[in-house]
């Protein structure tokens, strides 16, 4: 249905004459008597009729008008949907639980005028893809991992250097240690199910351990964090790590411990991507924000892949 000719006709029975709406649509009377005629044509009844005192609406054009005006309202509403700044920011947080969450739920408390859509893509080439696509607006993610190039018209400053932990079970040879170097992890098994190869979480954790001389584990079928932490908290040998900032929540009878690694400490670096054509109005904001609150950079003695980003994060007007 031609909803030039709904609104044509809503124009008419609001005004209550055709030249009437013809002035307010900005076009001749000629073409709003065509209009009316070809949706009546399309209908297949009369919606109006000329009167001496102007246009007067038919029973038929009575049925049909709150349907009139739900279909401009449908209309409205779904061009709402995707107008930058009349839809929600879509963001990508990798996971609900790791830090990026926990930054966008802070940008939420801080601006909760700005509505969020929260999305969780699969790695960085999905990522970069939805962002080029126009199906996100930004997406937290380490960058630039070997064998991936930010494309032209793609940005990313880093915002989060978040520091790794390691988090054993109460057995462990180092649960009673509140703080370990990297070196004192050679020899120690990681096991880290989730790696999937050619994510830049993979790229990360092959440096880490290339780095320090570390085993890392990837053998066996991910079940999930839940199963993850029932292996660790029962096992005197196997450990992992997780963000400093990652939400961990387990059984009480597990005792998991968290040690924090220091000397140096190895971080994972967080950037927010946007591509730079995205005309939505909180972009900005967004930026700014974690410009501001971030903590990319801060301290000397890290360690952190030689392919990650420049870490002194850019301003953006």
């Amino acid at each position: 249905m031609d909803l030039a000719a709904v609104r044509t006709f809503l124009a008419v029975v609001d005004s209550g004459r055709f030249r009437q709406a013809a002035d307010e649509l900005a076009i001749t009377q000629q073409a709003v008597s065509k209009r009316v005629a070809a949706l009546e044509k399309e209908l297949g009844v009369r919606l109006l009729t000329r009167t001496p005192h102007g246009a007067e609406v038919t029973i038929d054009g009575q049925a049909f008008l709150p349907h009139a005006r739900a279909l401009l309202d449908a209309e409205a509403r779904a061009m709402a949907s995707v107008r930058p700044g009349g839809r929600a920011l879509r963001v990508d947080v990798i996971g609900r639980r790791l830090a990026p969450a926990a930054l966008l739920r802070a940008f939420h408390r801080a601006f909760p005028e700005i509505e969020l859509d929260v999305v969780t893509l699969f790695d960085a080439e999905a990522a970069v893809g939805a962002l080029r696509a126009g199906t996100i607006d930004a997406s937290f993610r380490a960058v630039t991992m070997p064998g991936l190039r930010l494309p032209e018209g793609v940005e990313a400053f880093p915002v989060l250097d978040e520091p790794l932990q390691l988090l054993t079970g109460p057995a462990h040879a180092l649960a009673g240690a509140r703080v370990v170097t990297p070196e004192r992890l050679v020899g120690h098994r990681i096991w880290i199910p989730g790696i999937v190869s050619g994510t830049e979480w993979a790229a990360y954790y092959a440096d880490l351990a290339a780095a320090f001389g570390l085993t890392i584990e990837v053998t066996g079928p991910d079940f999930g964090t839940e199963a993850l932490f029932d292996t660790v908290a029962d096992s005197p040998e196997l450990a992992t790590f997780v963000g400093e900032q990652t939400r961990l929540v387990w059984p009480e009878g597990h005792d998991l411990r968290r040690v924090a690694v220091h000397g140096p400490t190895p971080v994972y670096p967080h950037s927010l991507l946007w591509a730079v054509d995205n005309p939505h109005p909180a972009i900005a904001t967004l930026r700014s924000h974690l410009a501001d609150s971030g903590s990319a950079g801060r301290g000397t003695d890290i360690w952190t892949p030689a392919w990650a980003r420049p870490r002194e994060p850019r301003r953006e007007p």
